[in-house]
């Protein structure tokens, strides 16, 4: 079970962990998925009410079956996974979505991975 903090370490070993868990599930012949996902990094505590309120906090799709929907790379489309960091960080540590420091996981994401383009979703430019 990994310790889930809100700062940026705790961001880009998440970030690492994301794409490491993808290739672990892709060479075992397994689905890519939330619900597998949690399952490893969070072994028992990993309930069913977990993995639901994960998956009811990321809100990727209206239609999709909780956490068995396949997740695209962390890599390529960073935005989703993201939103699935930021949901677990809420509900491990029992806080609100806005309480997540999104400067901290944008920033790690670009150390996490060096050559992609970086995440800034929540830019401001100043005039």
């Amino acid at each position: 079970m990994i310790a889930i903090e809100n700062n940026k370490e705790c961001f880009v070993h998440l970030w690492r962990l994301s794409e490491y868990t993808r290739q672990y599930l892709d060479a075992h012949y397994k689905r890519f998925c939330v619900r597998h996902v949690l399952r490893l990094w969070f072994k028992g505590d990993a309930t069913d009410d977990f993995i639901w309120e994960v998956c009811s906090k990321t809100v990727v799709d209206e239609e999709s079956v909780c956490g068995w929907d396949l997740l695209p790379l962390p890599s390529l489309y960073p935005r989703l996974h993201r939103e699935l960091l930021r949901a677990i960080v809420a509900v491990r540590l029992d806080i609100g979505m806005r309480k997540v420091d999104l400067k901290a996981l944008d920033a790690a994401y670009s150390v996490a991975f060096p050559h992609s383009t970086p995440i800034n979703v929540s830019k401001k430019f100043k005039v």
